[in-house]
């Protein structure tokens, strides 16, 4: 049983220890603040990392670049980290920073609601009530699994299993195991439980362009020469950084560059897939980088084992002992898996925030996500988020952002402890401009008019998700903190104090 923190008053409550939540305690650290919290649902630290632990995962970021740039890991095992490392990894900055004994495990919060009379959050969780001046958002853009909308679902009598809530007790030898999506973590799911499988069905809806990735283990002496000479692995790290750079203008802007990322994707499919009608199927038919461009060797020749069917029918309903599909068959299952995402547009924690304005985030983002830089959100004082709405990357390291999103909110309270200033939020004005800013940028993009819906748009069918450029110009814009685009005022406390000296 965990024990009650309420009654907790801290100067910043971050909510979240992945990542984002990490990386802003670590940043506070250095500032020389000690007194915040960070809320944590999970037992460990990791976030995305710790929850997504299913066969195969992996990231799609070199493992230089995908760390913080305060605390560099020389002793990466490959280019690309396998899940378990980097939540490894997570744990050790938690640890080397002191920030163990900051974290509140197995502390989910139900909501976070702003308090005008005290002019602070107060944030109730299941252990307790918690009070904060200004408030982190690190829940993660990708922490809420999405489940598809499929008649019968519930009524399989098999094991089902979201790739982002892994059940490691399932065992898949011998049995005839369906997978539903060809994204990011189906194309790392199906390689490694092909083997296993009696028979593997793997039901597509849109094809994805898949890149080949360019993974290899880490020699000891490159790691040694790393801890020896760290200026080596950060010039690395600023190498990749501007090789994924480079990326934006054929894949964010250009077509007519896009096509020699899309032919390198085409002779990737034609080298592995020697079938013709399988390739076919396997072939894209919107622009590269519409939706999420990926990254595997393995993908392409798991679909071609005698033991995988690649099923593109659309799916009719789930029955008790598989799934039936629009041509009329029924596919037997003993497993399900379902690799479908994230609510990443409509996220269910935004429902728990509630603002000046008696509005939750959810109510206020009901025609769609926005805020300014990502970050602030007008009516939401003191608040900060950090992966906001059109901070999120598809060619380069989200940690990058994080970290920029990290520095701006430290620099905004530096700015009211300086200028005696309690509260200060966004203006509406200045918010609009930017979301306005964004869209217009939006429309002349591959994910605008790549012929696809991807995650990167909303129900509403705009950008809320993407940042439309490069990320040094994200950093060039969060550099510093601008108080004329914000509203700020004293305390009501302090007003009320300094009322009653007066008289």
């Amino acid at each position: 049983m965990q024990e009650s923190i309420a009654g907790q008053v801290v100067e910043v409550a971050i909510i979240g220890a992945g990542f984002g939540g990490l990386g802003a305690g670590a940043m506070l650290r250095q500032r020389g603040i000690d007194d915040f919290v960070i809320l944590e649902r999970n037992q460990k630290v990791g976030g995305t990392w710790y929850e997504n632990s299913y066969p195969g995962c992996q990231c799609d970021v070199q493992s230089d670049l995908y760390s913080f740039s305060f605390a560099p890991n020389p002793d990466w095992s490959r280019t690309y980290s396998p899940q378990s490392e980097i939540q490894q990894y997570l744990h050790s900055v938690a640890e080397n920073r002191d920030l163990l004994p900051k974290i509140r495990f197995g502390c989910s919060v139900q909501e976070a609601r702003w308090d005008a009379a005290s002019s602070r959050w107060r944030i109730d969780t299941n252990r307790g009530l918690v009070q904060a001046r200004f408030l982190i958002l690190a829940h993660g853009a990708m922490s809420a699994p999405a489940y598809p909308d499929i008649e019968g679902l519930d009524e399989f009598g098999g094991e089902v299993l979201h790739s982002a809530r892994w059940d490691h007790a399932v065992e898949f030898s011998g049995k005839r195991v369906g997978v539903i999506g060809t994204g990011a973590s189906a194309i790392q799911i199906v390689p490694a439980l092909q083997p296993l499988a009696k028979q593997m069905s793997v039901f597509q809806r849109t094809p994805a362009w898949i890149v080949p990735r360019y993974d290899k283990e880490i020699s000891d002496w490159t790691k040694t020469l790393y801890r020896t000479v760290p200026l080596l692995q950060r010039l690395s790290r600023w190498r990749q950084y501007w090789e994924r750079e480079f990326l934006v203008p054929p894949l964010v802007y250009s077509p007519m560059w896009a096509k020699w990322v899309e032919r390198w994707a085409r002779r990737h499919l034609h080298k592995q897939v020697k079938d013709v009608a399988l390739r076919a199927r396997l072939r894209p038919q919107y622009r590269i980088g519409c939706k999420r461009i990926l990254l595997s060797n393995d993908f392409y020749p798991a679909m071609q084992q005698p033991n995988v069917e690649l099923v593109t029918d659309s799916i009719q309903r789930v029955t008790r002992d598989g799934v039936q599909t629009a041509d009329g068959r029924h596919h037997q299952l003993d497993a399900l898996v379902l690799a479908t995402g994230f609510r990443v547009a409509d996220h269910p924690f935004w429902s728990s925030v509630v603002g000046a304005k008696g509005e939750t985030l959810a109510e206020t983002w009901s025609d769609g996500a926005a805020a300014y830089l990502g970050i602030s959100v007008p009516n939401f004082p003191n608040m900060f988020l950090l992966a906001g709405p059109n901070t999120g990357i598809g060619h380069t390291s989200l940690v990058f952002m994080l970290e920029a999103q990290v520095r701006y909110a430290l620099s905004a309270m530096q700015w009211m402890k300086t200028n005696g200033t309690d509260v200060m939020q966004v203006t509406p004005e200045a918010c609009s401009e930017f979301t306005a800013e964004i869209q217009r940028r939006s429309t002349s993009t591959t994910w605008a008019g790549g012929s696809c819906h991807s995650w990167y748009l909303d129900a509403q069918g705009r950008n809320s998700t993407i940042w439309p450029g490069f990320t040094l110009e994200y950093w060039w814009r969060t550099r510093s903190f601008n108080p004329a685009l914000y509203s700020s005022a004293v305390a009501a406390s302090e007003v009320v104090e300094s009322s009653r000296k007066a008289a």
